[in-house]
């Protein structure tokens, strides 16, 4: 008897241990969705910003921010986070705005700003658009006006000339 007590526990500690090593091993089996939290910006939105932008240029370039300062509205913070579902990476932004008044006065945070920050939104030359050189291109127009298909006229005929026999 000692002997099944034995095997049986060695069993059941075998399958306890197992069991919770399962966790860890199926873990990459198991779904887990990806967790975005906060504004994500592009590059290409903090390269618009410009000093001397008033707070509306702003909210209307970069959205809303995450958090306002409650004892001074001179300071925004964009703030992003994101962690990741399979590995479990995490990625972590910041952008942190002042104003001097109603004007963006400082820029701070994880994104690289554009060369044209300090030159004003009035002095700034826009960005170039690749124009195409010489006549805009028009589609072809087929040569003849005639329609592909001939259409048959049928009217219906009127109750007076249907004879009624």
């Amino acid at each position: 008897m000692t002997i099944k007590k034995r095997s049986l526990t060695l069993l059941g500690a075998a399958a306890l241990s197992l069991s919770l090593s399962g966790c860890g091993v199926f873990d990459y089996l198991i779904y887990k969705p990806d967790i975005p939290q906060g504004n994500y910006m592009e590059d290409q939105q903090v390269e618009k910003l410009r000093i001397d932008m008033t707070k509306e240029q702003v909210e209307y370039v970069l959205g809303r921010p995450v958090l306002r300062d409650s004892f001074s509205d001179d300071t925004w913070y964009y703030v992003y986070h994101y962690k990741s579902g399979r590995d479990a990476s995490i990625i972590h932004k910041e952008l942190i705005i002042n104003f001097n008044g109603d004007v963006l006065s400082e820029v701070k945070g994880d994104y690289d700003l554009s060369e044209e920050f300090n030159t004003p939104l009035e002095e700034s030359k826009l960005p170039e658009v690749n124009m195409p050189e010489g006549e805009p291109l028009i589609p072809e127009q087929r040569p003849q006006a005639v329609p592909l298909v001939e259409e048959q006229e049928t009217q219906p005929e009127s109750l007076s000339e249907k004879n009624f026999e």
